[in-house]
């Protein structure tokens, strides 16, 4: 008798699975019975938008939306950018299985492919705010498809093309810009050296002035002064600006920037220029990275960048700029740009792998609740809330930060050089962190599939790792800045005490601050976080309706996440343990609120179809046989 029971109640349960799956096929499938997963699309499992996606994505964006949906769409039609055919769908991003040589000559096909579609008409003869910002947008949209693309043609645009503007004066104007637009030369920038890294002051390459003959002669005085990691230098690039130390009359003027060319029209190196390849890395093989020796190099006196310092035809050293210190910082003036553009481009990656992950956790089911029930949606758990909806909302924040940088940037005055060296140092170097943990957390979500380079995450982090990231009223929002405001002025008291105290053991001020580098990084931090925020609640308020509150639910998880994370709050008393327990406990629930908002969220990003991975759309047709690619041709022996 119970035996016959045992026997009724799984042929029961196997008629409930098969309903089970029966109930889930999508419209417009057969109708057979089948115990095979069926594919739903997210928006079955999302309902509708609660706010308008369009007036988000403007508001991310911020500006150039018709220049961005321009570009997607002119590589997604081409096959030099498309890599995958799917049903109807192609997907486009590198071939990452291609050898390193093979990377770098396509990512240089690309390049002319964009020229002839005039894709870097007036990029460096027009120097408008507005001109600037088509620039950037067009620089995020192809680091959305390849890194390695966008890298390879900022050092060409931004480090060559923009010392040329930013150092160099009419007659290099008039020379270099209009044949660096058309790529008739090819740019790159050599400042790192094997020795010496973040320290440019301490570069070992020496120029010295010969009047006789009024040229320049650059030299590489030991192994460590070779220039090193030059992108462009190994293969491609016929021109550099270098870096190096100016000696006149035995008197070291400090670091200067000089024009050179390395390479002649038919790729053979110039008289005195040694080049040699720096192989193959973790990420950006479509990035032909180089080291460069000079041997007593000589180059026209013409050639100094002379913005900033000149030197006259007898070889007498003249500036505008006596200090010297001012004087380097506005040679490293185009570095500023980078960092700029850095910011941006971790903040696009990171937005690459949430839509792809979450959109996959929106139709990918993983176990039951009880025996009978259909398997949950993977974002149904809790703890896969907990894992990706904090790093969306901070990705929110730092998107609005990295707009707003941006504008500061291009609008900024000789006397806000200070406040923006500041601001983009800090979030290109927390953006870059938050890339990075992004992705590595939208890999592991994704479980096997993450590893897959068709699905572009597990290669996204490798590419990027080179650039190492509730509504409430008017009186909670400013209790959340009054809150990171404690931190960051307690960290900047006992910052202040530490380094005193160490002082009067007889320390100078710079090892005292050395020693003190812990509290010196938190404090940045702080500081950094406390500028997003208040970004982030001007972009606030220029929503309205249900668009500000789900904005407001989007702070307020980052505010709280990052607040739980950071062990600062409870080491230095900024909160009880007791405060402490009621933030861990407010996450998960703030992360269930955003839970219905997470598709229009991503699908905000305004990354179309092709450029994210597989798994993001029906990922059951794109492992189907039919589309192994030769698969289906071959005979089974």
């Amino acid at each position: 008798m119970a035996e016959r029971r045992i026997v009724g109640d799984r042929a029961g349960w196997r008629i409930r699975v098969l309903t089970k799956h029966l109930r889930h096929l999508i419209p417009g499938t057969s109708l057979e019975a089948s115990i095979c997963l069926a594919y739903e699309p997210p928006e079955v499992n999302s309902g509708d938008a609660a706010f308008d996606k369009s007036a988000m994505r403007a508001l991310l964006d911020g500006h150039d939306l018709e220049t961005r949906d321009w570009l997607f769409n002119l590589m997604a039609k081409s096959d030099l950018f498309v890599s995958r055919k799917v049903g109807d769908k192609v997907f486009a991003s590198p071939d990452f299985n291609e050898p390193m040589d093979e990377m770098r000559d396509k990512t240089l096909e690309r390049i002319f492919f964009l020229l002839r579609n005039g894709v870097f008409k007036d990029f460096l003869k027009d120097n408008s705010i507005e001109n600037s910002l088509k620039q950037m947008a067009v620089w995020e949209v192809l680091g959305i498809f390849d890194h390695a693309l966008s890298v390879k043609l900022g050092v060409h645009f931004i480090l060559w093309g923009g010392s040329i503007v930013s150092l160099g004066t009419q007659r290099h104007h008039d020379k270099w810009l209009r044949i660096t637009e058309e790529l008739k030369v090819f740019g790159c920038f050599a400042m790192t050296e094997l020795g010496h890294g973040s320290n440019v002051r301490g570069i070992e390459t020496v120029t010295t002035y010969d009047p006789s003959t009024q040229e320049f002669i650059i030299d590489t005085p030991c192994e460590s002064a070779q220039k090193y990691w030059i992108g462009g230098a190994a293969k491609h690039a016929t021109h550099t600006i270098v870096f190096s130390q100016l000696l006149i009359d035995g008197k070291n003027e400090g670091v200067h920037a000089f024009i050179c060319q390395i390479r002649d029209a038919n790729g053979r190196w110039c008289r005195g220029i040694r080049i040699a390849d720096c192989g193959h890395k973790t990420g950006l093989n479509g990035v032909d990275n180089g080291r460069i020796w000079f041997d007593k190099v000589r180059i026209p006196r013409e050639n100094l960048l002379n913005a900033v310092a000149d030197v006259t035809p007898d070889g007498q050293y003249v500036s505008s700029i006596k200090n010297p210190d001012q004087r380097f910082g506005v040679f490293m003036a185009p570095l500023s740009s980078g960092r700029v553009t850095i910011a941006m481009h971790a903040t696009n990656q990171a937005k690459v792998g949430l839509a792809t992950a979450l959109r996959y956790a929106l139709t990918r089911r993983a176990f039951s609740v009880s025996t009978y029930e259909p398997e949950m949606l993977l974002l149904d758990y809790p703890s896969h809330q907990h894992r990706l909806l904090p790093l969306l909302a901070k990705t929110y924040a730092m998107n609005f930060a990295a707009l707003d940088l941006k504008k500061l940037h291009l609008k900024k005055n000789p006397e806000d050089s200070k406040v923006v060296h500041v601001i983009s140092s800090g979030f290109k170097a927390m953006f870059s962190w938050h890339s990075q943990r992004t992705l590595q957390e939208c890999r592991e979500a994704c479980g096997g599939q993450g590893l897959k380079t068709e699905n572009r995450i597990g290669n996204l982090k490798a590419e990027y790792d080179v650039q190492s990231t509730f509504e409430g009223d008017n009186n909670v929002l400013m209790q959340q800045l009054a809150l990171l405001q404690l931190r960051e002025r307690g960290l900047l008291e006992l910052l202040d005490a530490e380094v005193k105290k160490i002082i009067s053991t007889g320390l100078s001020t710079s090892e005292a601050l050395m020693s003190s580098y812990k509290l010196a990084e938190n404090l940045g931090k702080a500081f950094t976080e406390r500028i997003m925020l208040e970004i982030f609640q001007r972009a606030e308020e220029q929503a309205t309706g249900s668009m500000k509150k789900v904005l407001g639910l989007l702070r307020t998880l980052s505010v709280l996440s990052g607040v739980d994370e950071e062990p600062v709050f409870l080491r230095y008393g900024f909160l009880s343990p007791e405060q402490s327990q009621l933030i861990h406990r407010e996450v998960p629930a703030v992360c269930a609120e955003l839970r219905p908002h997470t598709l229009h969220l991503v699908d905000s990003f305004g990354i179309p179809q092709p450029f994210l991975g597989l798994i993001a759309y029906d990922w059951v047709e794109s492992n189907a046989w039919d589309n192994v690619s030769g698969g289906s041709s071959q005979s089974i022996v």
